[in-house]
C-alpha cells in the first residue's frame, strides 16, 4: 500500500502494522512526541537541529541515523527542513528481542542507556544503505512470493550493519575519552547497574557501592552519559520489564517480585511514569498475551 511517501505492510492476522517505510522531504514529522508501538529507524540524510529522547537531549547532524525502541518518547526538533527515510517495525515482523544473538542489534541500537542514540553515516554505509532502502521499496511496491522473508532479510542486512558502524563508533570514542581520563568509576557503575538493578533501585545504594557521594556520582552520570543516577537506574529496570512482558506468559506480578518490587500496584505506577502506559497495556499491544491468542 502506497500513500504519499508511505509504503505499509498490514499484519493479515491482526490488521496491524507490521512494516512501514516513510521517505520525508524538506519537513520534520517528528515535530510532536512519538511513542510507538514499534521499532523505529530514522536516517536524516539532510536537515539540523536535535533529538529530544527519553530524558536527554542529542544533535542531529546530516547522514545521522537515529533507533529508537518500542514505546520509547522522541522528539525532533529541526533547525534546518530535515530530508530522509524512517523505517518501523513491530515485533510480530521481526522481534529484536528473539534474534538480538543473530543481529547483535539490542544493546547497540535499541535499549542501549549509556549512549546516544544516534549514529553517523559514512559514504560506503550510505551506499549500502540505499541500496537496501531501494529494494525495500521496490518489493513493497511490488509483493511476490516470499515477501515477508525478503522484506526481513534486506531490514537485517542494514541493522546488522548500522550495529557494526555505532560499535566501531563507541569503541572510537572510547579510545579517545580514556585519552582524557574518563573516572574508571564509571565502568564499575554499569557494571554494578547490571549485576544489582533488580535488587538495588536508589542511587545512594550505587554511591555507597562505588564510596563516593551521591552528588558526586550523579555529576559524573550526567556528564558523561546525558543522564542522572536515577534516570539509568529506571531505564535498565524497564528494559527487563519489557523483555519480560514481550517474551513471557509471566503475570504482572511476578515479574515485579523479579525486578524487586513487591506492591505489583507500586511497579506500575512506576513503569508507566517510565513508558506512559501500563505494563498491561504494553503487553496487549507487543506482549506474548496478544500473540499467543492470534
Amino acid at each position: 500500500m502506497k500513500e504519499n511517501n508511505y509504503f505499509t505492510l498490514i499484519n493479515p492476522q491482526t490488521g496491524n502494522l507490521a512494516f512501514k517505510l516513510h521517505f520525508f522531504e524538506n519537513e520534520n514529522p517528528f515535530d510532536t512526541i512519538q511513542r510507538l508501538n514499534l521499532y523505529s529507524v530514522i536516517w536524516v540524510k539532510e536537515g539540523a537541529g536535535s533529538v529530544r529522547a527519553d530524558f536527554s537531549d542529542y544533535t542531529i547532524n546530516a547522514n545521522g541515523l537515529f533507533s529508537f525502541s518500542l514505546y520509547q518518547p522522541f522528539l525532533f526538533k529541526a533547525e534546518k527542513h530535515l530530508s530522509g527515510v524512517a523505517l518501523y517495525f513491530h515485533p510480530d515482523f521481526f522481534c529484536i528481542h528473539k534474534h538480538h544473538k543473530e543481529v547483535a542489534c539490542n544493546g547497540v541500537l535499541f535499549n542501549n542507556i549509556y549512549s546516544s542514540p544516534s549514529i553517523k553515516i559514512d559514504s560506503n554505509t550510505e551506499l549500502n544503505f540505499n541500496m537496501l532502502i531501494k529494494q525495500l521499496k521496490l518489493e513493497m511496491q511490488n509483493p511476490a512470493l516470499a515477501q515477508y522473508e525478503l522484506l526481513v532479510s534486506y531490514l537485517k542486512i542494514l541493522l546488522i550493519t548500522a550495529s557494526r558502524l555505532k560499535t566501531e563508533q563507541q569503541d572510537a570514542e572510547n579510545i579517545e575519552t580514556n585519552k582524557h581520563d574518563e573516572p574508571f568509576i564509571l565502568q564499575n557503575l554499569k557494571n554494578f547497574i547490571e549485576i544489582h538493578y533488580k535488587t538495588k533501585h536508589t542511587a545512594s545504594e550505587y554511591a555507597n557501592m562505588l564510596a563516593i557521594t551521591p552528588k558526586a556520582l550523579n555529576k559524573l552520570t550526567k556528564t558523561h552519559f546525558n543522564k542522572t543516577l536515577t534516570e539509568l537506574i529506571g531505564e535498565r529496570i524497564v528494559i527487563e520489564a519489557k523483555r519480560e512482558l514481550y517474551l513471557t506468559n509471566k503475570s504482572i506480578k511476578e515479574i515485579a517480585y523479579e525486578l524487586g518490587y513487591n506492591d505489583e500496584y507500586y511497579f506500575s505506577r512506576f513503569f508507566k511514569k517510565h513508558v506512559n502506559i501500563s505494563p498491561q497495556f504494553y503487553r496487549e499491544t507487543i506482549g506474548f498475551d496478544r500473540a499467543s491468542s492470534v
